[in-house]
């Protein structure tokens, strides 16, 4: 595994999970978030969500760190067992957090459901490129 392929996945994943966050926590069912307004934070001064997204995307980039480390740990190569595991591990952990949120916090339930997809296609991406670049 060499230090180029690690740079072209997580570049890879990072542009490709930008684009499917945009789409899954942004654009999917939009007009939901409204549903219930008290819970989202306001965008006060002029930094606006900005400095928000930002954050995020470079926290996301802790999804494909640890995606490429697990799956050097335990042997797992190719496109097959790295999406196999990319499904365990949205079974195991995206997917339970995400429910367990709702349970806690007033969202609607289209707004969970984008975001469990939204982590299945982050974790998807992921496998992907760890499929491609470091086989």
């Amino acid at each position: 595994m060499s230090p180029s392929h690690i740079l072209y996945s997580v570049l890879t994943y990072g542009v490709a999970s930008n684009l499917t966050d945009w789409f899954f926590f942004g654009i999917l069912f939009h007009n939901k978030y409204s549903a219930h307004p008290e819970v989202w934070r306001r965008t006060q001064g002029a930094g606006g969500e900005g400095k928000a997204i930002a954050w995020s995307t470079l926290i996301s980039l802790l999804t494909i760190a640890g995606f490429i480390c697990a799956c050097s740990t335990f042997s797992i190569h190719g496109y097959k067992p790295t999406l196999e595991f990319s499904a365990l591990i949205w079974i195991i952990a995206a997917l339970p957090l995400t429910i367990t949120n709702a349970l806690f916090i007033k969202l609607h339930p289209l707004i969970v459901v984008s975001h469990s997809l939204g982590w299945l296609a982050r974790l998807i991406l992921a496998a992907v490129a760890v499929g491609f670049f470091l086989n």
